[in-house]
């Protein structure tokens, strides 16, 4: 037997669009990279290299489909996350609840994937393009993720430090209403 309950919050967690800003900025960003490159870009676009040699190609149509899918995927898995998350901890309220510092870290944590695909994408624009090459693909992604953890230590170090800081204050105003 499920029973769900009628419980509802004072204060629910509203979404805000802040908690998503960064995988919905980036998804933007991809569609305006891949609608200023495409009428540059060859019927054939190179996607993997033996060497400095490419071996592998897709249409461009493909490449651009391929690159912009996974973009939209990040975005709408971000929506997802931070509706689901606060739709379903009703017994938090805004003014005491740590999700409130969490939840634009969830929310955005999905931009360093999306980082890494716009990074590739202009990568293969350029070389299409252009004929040059960037750095290889693993550095930047060796990159975007030493930089992505020491981001995520301090806001989490600064979520938990808000969260002790309020509940020391929920217990003060306790003592003090005794």
């Amino acid at each position: 037997m499920v029973v769900i309950s009628s419980f509802k919050s004072e204060n629910p967690i509203r979404f805000r669009w802040v908690y998503i800003a960064l995988p919905i900025a980036l998804f933007i960003v991809t569609i305006i990279l891949a609608v200023c490159f495409y009428p540059f870009m060859s019927s054939e676009v190179a996607y993997h290299f033996n060497g400095d040699t490419p071996d592998k190609y897709l249409t461009r149509v493909g490449f651009v489909a391929w690159m912009i899918i996974p973009q939209f995927v990040f975005a709408i898995i971000g929506i997802a996350i931070v509706r689901l998350v606060s739709m379903t901890s009703p017994s938090f309220t805004s003014e005491n609840s740590p999700l409130q510092d969490i939840l634009p870290i969830m929310g955005n944590m999905l931009a360093l994937p999306q980082i890494v695909i716009i990074f590739a994408m202009v990568s293969f624009f350029v070389y299409d393009v252009y004929e040059i090459r960037l750095i290889s693909l693993w550095i930047f992604i060796v990159i975007v993720l030493v930089i992505g953890v020491i981001i995520l230590a301090l806001l989490f170090m600064r979520a938990i430090h808000r969260a002790r800081r309020r509940q020391a204050k929920i217990k003060q105003e306790k003592l003090n209403a005794r």
